[in-house]
């Protein structure tokens, strides 16, 4: 194995109306808000060491998508081609390698894909 797995960094959950799902995190379990991410109109929220990402989705297509965009591992360490050489080798095809903001801050990440089609991202120490 090229890596191992530390801790899940975030998750980034679908909500059909933002306030709401703020009011949930953040006043029932305890959550602080981060962060906005205007441009995608995406808020991170605390939730211990790891991220809890709410992203609006349209009310009538909430019931045709699934709830959860993507999951991300935080993994180490993130060395490029191995990753891609390990994933290759279980017929796994990984996106393009990205700075991307996380629980930890900013560092590198790709997207895979699991078997039922689900997005995981690899995530790296930050910088």
């Amino acid at each position: 194995m090229t890596f191992s797995i530390k801790h899940l960094d975030h998750v980034v959950v679908c909500v059909a109306d933002l306030d709401r799902a703020i009011a949930f995190y953040c006043g029932v379990l305890g959550c602080t808000e981060e962060r906005r991410v205007d441009a995608i109109n995406l808020v991170q929220l605390r939730a211990g060491a790891s991220l809890i990402d709410l992203m609006p989705v349209d009310a009538e297509a909430q019931g045709t998508t699934r709830n959860v965009d993507h999951f991300a591992l935080r993994i180490e360490p993130f060395d490029e081609a191995a990753l891609r050489a390990h994933l290759a080798s279980h017929g796994i095809e990984a996106g393009e390698v990205a700075s991307r903001y996380g629980a930890e801050g900013q560092g590198p990440s790709m997207y895979i894909q699991d078997p039922d089609g689900n997005t995981v991202e690899l995530k790296g120490p930050p910088f």
